[in-house]
């Protein structure tokens, strides 16, 4: 039978029991200060970033000696509360040697510990929340470290090689959660610079960056005179069932936006005069808590998909595509005109008669399916850059349940 005190997931030759040991007698609080002004202002740590954060004040300035020493391999509390750390959380310095604020108590480690793995160690929730909640006092946005508390919770320590294997391990993968971050990110900053040099700037009739083949000026004209309305009808939250018939309620085009949705996972069982799509409507939501939230529009990819309510339907006429229209909706000098159109304070809300005064620049039918297809390819990379992205993290999720007492 496994062991309380060895994880379930380990690397190969290790076997002993993890070493069970009071926080106390792996850090020691330090007391020292900055009072021989040893460290200049330009050498101040951010805690909560971990780096460099340059104070204003003079080098001889008396205050700078109320500043804690924290050298590399320290650790300081940090006591802002946050959906990852409800009750603060340890900051390890793997920067180098400087200074914090004296507001931060400062640990130094007693006994040789592997750096990357004790920067794992003290961001694991899960871990740490045992120890933070017998030594913390919490006020309204912030967390109180005691002490004399905090040295008596125990916490259990593989050795320093299995540290090392495990620190090694998780270095390499949030590094590759790193680049996939970056790579994700990138996508996202291209669609933005594509969508300012293929839609025309204020006041222009053509945009900067076109397909071969179109030179003519786009045309101008009012939503309502290119597209029919309707509404979503009679569906929340409270009706969604594990299996049913497909259904898209408003939330959605906020809370997990695509330009085309093709795929739906949310199931109702559908209720007479439910609205079904064709396929091709353009759906904006109705309401939301903001006016960023609202002004979006996706296309509803597939035909027998149910429109719940909170939605407004657009239908466009044959001159005009329907992902071209979601896109040039969703961006730009349209999205921020219904922005300015939207009403309401806490909730606020976009009508059918909103949307039909929205100018519409588009080009040719040509050359709107050009655009169309062109950010939607560009869409179906970035999602699956953030699918292989999600699925790392929840990776690390998993491995920081199992590889840890």
């Amino acid at each position: 039978m496994m062991s309380k005190k060895s994880p379930q997931l380990r690397f190969e030759g290790f076997t002993d029991d993890w070493e069970e040991r009071k926080f106390g007698e792996v850090w020691k609080k330090s007391s020292e200060r900055n009072l021989n002004l040893e460290y200049s202002p330009k050498q101040v740590l951010s805690v909560a970033q971990m780096k460099l954060n340059p104070s204003n004040r003079n080098e001889q300035d008396d205050y700078m000696k109320t500043y804690n020493v924290l050298h590399k391999g320290d650790i300081a509390f940090e006591g802002n509360k946050s959906k990852s750390f409800a009750f603060g959380r340890f900051v390890l310095d793997d920067l180098q040697d400087g200074i914090v604020s004296h507001v931060f108590y400062v640990y130094r480690p007693i006994c040789k510990m592997d750096t990357d793995f004790m920067i794992v160690y003290i961001n694991n929730e899960s871990v740490m929340k045992y120890l933070l909640v017998k030594a913390t006092t919490k006020t309204l946005m912030m967390t109180t470290l005691n002490t004399k508390d905090i040295v008596k919770p125990k916490l259990n320590l593989p050795s320093l090689e299995e540290q090392q294997k495990i620190g090694s391990f998780f270095k390499q993968l949030d590094a590759t959660i790193a680049l996939h971050q970056r790579k994700l990110d990138l996508l996202k900053e291209q669609k933005k610079g594509y969508f300012q040099k293929m839609f025309p700037k204020n006041g222009a009739k053509v945009p900067e960056l076109r397909f071969a083949g179109f030179a003519d000026d786009w045309e101008d004209r009012k939503l309502g005179e290119l597209a029919s309305f309707s509404k979503g009808n009679g569906y929340t939250k409270n009706d969604l069932v594990e299996f049913g018939d497909p259904i898209i309620l408003y939330g959605r085009l906020y809370t997990k936006y695509e330009t085309v949705i093709e795929k739906v996972d949310t199931f109702v069982n559908k209720k007479d005069k439910s609205i079904i799509s064709g396929g091709s409507e353009v759906i904006v939501p109705a309401s939301g808590e903001s006016s960023e939230d609202i002004s979006r529009a996706s296309v509803v990819g597939k035909s027998g998909i149910i429109l719940g309510g909170d939605l407004n339907i657009i239908k466009p006429v044959n001159y005009i595509d329907s992902i071209f229209l979601a896109l040039t909706i969703s961006n730009g000098s349209q999205q921020k005109e219904m922005s300015k159109r939207a009403q309401g304070k806490s909730v606020v809300h976009l009508h059918n008669s909103d949307l039909k005064q929205v100018n519409i620049l588009y080009p040719k039918l040509g050359e709107q399916q050009k655009i169309g297809s062109f950010f939607k390819q560009l869409d179906n990379t970035i999602v699956l850059h953030q699918r292989k992205l999600d699925f790392l993290k929840e990776q690390k999720k998993g491995f920081l349940q199992k590889m840890f007492v």
